[in-house]
């Protein structure tokens, strides 16, 4: 059993350059010029990924988002971005994959019982004296 999981493990890099450059003769692309752009593509996904991290993990503290959701989109961006960073066509297709899966679909998780807002919009009411 370890064997074939070490045999898939090292045969899919070399499956995934072959297929890379069988696409790129088909369509006529250098195999140089696809791998660069895919590479662009995946580190521009992940710079903008650490900053929407960021702002989800932030929004996630204050109670506007639920934590876990915000966490589990940035990883499968994340892993995405991995993905489009290594050469080879299988793998860039795994993280397109990844970027179309329809995860935050649904109804949004609520970290706060009902009629009870945790947000900076909601203001408080008070009198204030400042003190010098």
């Amino acid at each position: 059993m370890r064997f074939l999981v070490l045999l898939i493990v090292l045969s899919f890099p070399v499956l995934d350059m072959i297929a890379t450059i069988r696409f790129a003769r088909w369509t006529g692309i250098p195999t140089v010029l696809y791998l660069a752009v895919s590479a662009i593509a995946g580190m521009a996904l992940l710079r903008h990924e650490r900053v929407a991290f960021r702002a989800k993990t932030l929004a996630a503290l204050r109670g506007d988002r639920p934590l876990l959701r915000g966490q589990l989109d940035s990883a499968r961006k994340i892993l995405a971005a991995l993905l489009l960073i290594l050469p080879g066509l299988i793998s860039d297709l795994i993280a397109l994959v990844l970027l179309l899966l329809p995860f935050n679909l649904g109804s949004p998780l609520t970290p706060q019982p009902a009629g009870v807002s945790r947000t900076f919009s909601d203001a408080l009411d008070g009198e204030y004296r400042r003190i010098d």
